[in-house]
């Protein structure tokens, strides 16, 4: 009974396996839907879009970019839990991912709901002040802050946001108490910054960039792990004042749990060589990104790391739902 059990077993397996071999061979044969869980124009549309045009060129089949935002991403994150896991349905994750199941009741398990499929990469942000703002580095700003405790104010694109949380951090290891105010989006809180109304802003290479060189903001440390060829002549956060601080908006690709094997790893495939592409390379430049490179379980990891660095930031920051 055991070797027929274990010859059904073995059948089973080579069935699902020549199945799954058999349904990427035919994939895809329409169109794919590319869920973007924010709104156009940001960061995360920008990298979306542009892998999904390398990635229609590859596939000969049409990449859908749709943008559903909301609620902090979770609207267009419950479509694709909620889809069919037959590779046409597409998520576009990024760290909101990892930072909304400490800020939201969600109705989706942010890790079983999805399966990983490609990591495209991540983009630092920079430190900003207005021009008024008596500090030319992080260490003038953190002793500022220790001499103003809660009167410097961090205007954010929203509760929970990269620009939101990467403030947050940067309290947390300086040890200083810099108010958060949110906006609706990155581009009102840029807008009151450089109006003076705020004082520190945590924002995109490129958003932040016209207004350094116009001398409406002043740079003090860019956040991620090494500087940018877009501000040459800034520090890091933690080479300049806060050892240890690292903070970077990331890209990904996922599908629903449950997609086979067989489309995952084409897929995978497929969005690296759009990645490798001097195209692709030139468009992340431009947007001061850097491109990813890693496995579909290294993806996977990264993500769970990630979950549990910003849900820490989240709970020992105090960030809530207003």
């Amino acid at each position: 009974m055991r070797g027929v059990n274990s010859f059904a077993l073995r059948a089973f397996v080579m069935l699902v396996a020549s199945t799954s071999l058999a349904a990427a061979q035919d994939y895809p044969n329409r169109p794919i839907r590319l869920v973007i869980p924010f709104a156009p124009g940001g960061s995360v549309d920008l990298i979306a879009r542009t892998v999904a045009t390398g990635l229609t060129k590859r596939l000969g089949q049409q990449v859908q970019p749709d943008n559903r935002g909301g609620a902090g991403a979770t609207i267009g994150t419950e479509i694709v839990a909620n889809a069919p896991p037959d590779g046409y349905t597409l998520l576009q994750m990024s760290l909101s991912h990892a930072v909304n199941p400490a800020v939201y009741k969600l109705k989706y398990d942010p890790i079983k709901a999805f399966t990983p499929i490609v990591f495209l990469g991540s983009g630092p942000s920079v430190l900003t002040v207005h021009p008024s703002v008596p500090a030319n580095t992080v260490v003038e700003l953190i002793a500022l802050a220790k001499q103003k405790p809660g009167q410097l104010i961090a205007a954010n694109a929203g509760i929970g946001s990269f620009t939101h949380t990467a403030g947050v951090l940067f309290s947390m290891m300086a040890g200083v108490d810099i108010q958060q105010v949110p906006f609706k989006g990155g581009g009102p809180a840029m807008i009151d910054v450089v109006g003076g109304h705020s004082q520190v802003l945590f924002n995109s290479y490129v958003a932040s960039q016209p207004h350094v060189v116009s001398g409406k903001l002043r740079a003090l440390g860019v956040t991620g792990t090494a500087r940018t060829p877009l501000f040459p002549t800034v520090p890091t956060v933690a080479e300049s004042g806060v050892p240890g601080y690292s903070a970077a908006n990331w890209w990904g690709f996922a599908a629903p749990a449950g997609t086979p094997p067989a489309i995952v790893e084409k897929l995978h495939r497929e969005v690296s060589a759009v990645l490798k592409s001097q195209e692709t390379a030139t468009q992340f430049e431009r947007d001061g990104a850097d491109i990813g490179n890693m496995t579909t379980p290294e993806f996977g990891k990264f993500i769970e790391d990630e979950i549990g660095k910003w849900g820490r930031v989240v709970r020992e920051g105090k960030i809530k739902l207003e």
